[in-house]
């Protein structure tokens, strides 16, 4: 039924509708973007949720958990009660707005208990004019709410399976209500999936789900919300990614049968690790394209300037950017050094031609040449104080990384609502093999959590994929990754990547291992890897890579710190809204010691201590 779908305006299309919800039972599943802490933008879609529930005569809308607040707020209320505060006047005048329809609003309970908790995660039933009850996320499930002659049980969040839903099924609940916000990840939909489905076929309940859609700093919503049968089955589904309100009948199963007929490809049910990645990636773009336009939009930011190196990272972030914001809203730079080959900078200026973004060259030598003039006269002066001066750094290669820093930012300082965007991603972020206020610098970082053999996998499918094919030159996908920042001594040739590092597809194993199995160094070693098999590699070569990977690992702790905002895409990251780890763990032994190491390591210790 199409006209269960969407906010009708066209009167014949009303008039229809308010005929099918003629017999009662009706629920809007108002799925809307909120902002977290904008009270007055969410209380206005809020408002035209409401009032188009009225006029077609539904027994209730249903929001999202924290909807009128905007979530998630961390600390904020704890820094700024006032806001939980200013979140109930706004909510005493939604409830003005309604009549025989009840509206469930999420919102922030102004609070100061014994606990101090300054606010509580609710739910508030707006009806009659009035704020008839409200619900506060608990534990466990204590009262049935008649609405318009239909018993509920209203939760909160995620956690209702371990409510006892059963006892609230024996005081008559007829339908289950979720109001929640839960954050958009690979492998999680199917998992809450089978989490509905099951919660309602065992306790013979129908669901309605209604989940928060958009993007707040790091964390993304993919909405999806939906209406499940009391025998598990969806009978209604939601836009992913995109506001939506879909019209359901729970204890009819009556919904929009055309909103289930694109099944969602976000599950990722991998056991073990694999380079195909086929099934995560529309998920994966969808989620950094949301990300992107609601970290902009929100932030009143409108563009984007970006070095354009010819390479993958840049030219899949320039893909991105370009989908979020509007072509007309990026600038992409090829800033050229004497070590930049013609293919680089031609592959820019194609890729910039082929998305129609905007573009310039500009060579970073002159600002690279009166750096390093500037600097070796500092350093010959710090040599008389300090006599242990490396003989070979990484001074020219990181000089090169921010000067171009300094070209984009001074782009962003000298037009309105513009910030640079940092282009490093997962497996960089790993080895620390990037460059901070150099390619790790900029407002946003939109593949932080994406790995190398990803992001080609995602530049190929975006390719094929995307309305204008193509973008992406074949030569950037197939050309093997390097910043373009030194010589290879061995080869004479720039140095690649996986000089420096390992190959991509044994380093994207072993952080995968890690995330997703917790295995240890010893599991690692004993471990048959994907690249290990193909190639046939001597224990001695893994056990370098191994070593290499935790050496540099531990010394990139800190640059995980510093790195700007950035899409969360996997269920497990070391993006610092999700992971954090002490920078100062740096001494961490991930090898272990065996037990009579440790016995005479001590042993020791108590013989200097003894003298």
């Amino acid at each position: 039924m199409p006209l269960l779908s969407g906010i009708k305006t066209d009167e014949q299309e009303l008039s229809e509708l308010r005929q099918i919800t003629a017999g009662g039972g009706f629920i809007g599943l108002a799925q809307i973007n909120s902002g977290a802490g904008d009270l007055k933008g969410n209380a206005l879609k809020i408002a035209k949720c409401i009032k188009y529930a009225e006029s077609v005569n539904l027994d209730m809308a249903v929001f999202s958990e924290m909807a009128l607040t905007g979530g998630p707020i961390y600390d904020t209320i704890k820094r700024h009660p006032f806001l939980a505060d200013e979140s109930l006047k706004w909510l005493k005048e939604l409830a003005r707005l309604t009549d025989k329809t009840a509206a469930l609003v999420g919102f922030a309970e102004p609070a100061d208990d014994k606990n101090g908790n300054r606010y509580y995660n609710s739910v508030a039933i707006l009806k009659n004019g009035n704020i008839e009850r409200i619900v506060r996320k608990s534990a466990s499930l204590q009262e049935v709410y008649n609405i318009n002659g239909t018993k509920y049980c209203i939760t909160i969040g995620d956690n209702f399976i371990q409510n006892s839903v059963s006892e609230l099924k024996k005081a008559g609940a007829e339908v289950i209500i979720n109001c929640s916000s839960s954050p958009a990840k690979l492998k999680k939909e199917e998992l809450k999936q089978q989490l509905l489905s099951f919660t309602a076929n065992s306790q013979n309940l129908p669901i309605v789900y209604v989940n928060q859609v958009g993007a707040t700093d790091n964390i993304s919503f993919d909405g999806a919300s939906r209406a499940v049968a009391k025998d598990g089955r969806v009978i209604a589904k939601a836009k992913s990614f995109d506001e939506d309100f879909i019209i359901v009948n729970p204890l009819k199963e009556i919904g929009d049968s055309e909103s289930l007929s694109e099944p969602d490809k976000q599950a990722d049910n991998r056991k073990e690790f694999t380079l195909d990645y086929e099934p995560e990636l529309e998920f994966t773009y969808k989620t950094i394209v949301q990300g992107i336009k609601d970290y902009f939009s929100k932030c009143g930011l409108k563009r984007a300037v970006l070095g354009l190196s010819g390479g993958l990272d840049s030219s899949v972030c320039a893909v991105l950017l370009a989908d979020a914001l509007g072509k007309e809203n990026v600038f992409g730079i090829s800033m050229p050094s004497k070590l930049t080959s013609k293919e680089s900078k031609s592959d820019a200026q194609m890729l910039a031609s082929n998305l129609g973004i905007n573009f310039a060259e500009l060579s970073i030598k002159p600002v690279v040449d009166t750096t390093t003039d500037c600097l070796n006269g500092l350093f010959k002066a710090a040599e008389e104080k300090w006599q242990d001066r490396y003989e070979n750094s990484f001074t020219p290669d990181n000089i090169q990384a921010r000067a171009r820093a300094v070209y984009l930012w001074g782009m962003s300082n000298e037009f309105p609502s513009c910030i640079p965007i940092a282009t490093s991603d997962k497996s960089e972020a790993y080895m620390g093999y990037a460059t901070i206020n150099g390619d790790m610098s900029g407002g946003f970082a939109p593949i932080a959590d994406v790995t190398k053999t990803k992001l080609f996998a995602l530049a190929r499918w975006m390719n094929l994929h995307r309305a204008s094919k193509n973008a992406i030159p074949k030569s950037v996908i197939l050309k093997k990754p390097g910043a373009e920042l030194a010589i290879n001594p061995k080869t004479g040739k720039t140095l690649n990547a996986e000089d420096a590092l390992m190959p991509y597809e044994f380093l994207d194993e072993i952080i995968w291992r890690i995330e997703n199995k917790n295995e240890s160094y010893k599991d690692l070693i004993n471990a048959k890897f994907i690249y290990e098999e193909e190639y046939g590699i001597s224990r001695q070569q893994k056990v370098e890579w191994l070593n290499k990977f935790y050496d540099r690992m531990s010394k990139a702790l800190y640059k995980w710190s510093i790195m700007p905002p950035s899409v969360i895409i996997n269920k497990h990251s070391i993006n610092r809204a999700e992971y954090v780890q002490p920078i100062t763990s740096c001494k961490i032994n991930y090898k272990g010691h065996s037990m009579s190491v440790i016995r005479q390591i001590l042993s020791q210790a108590g013989q200097q201590e003894a003298n």
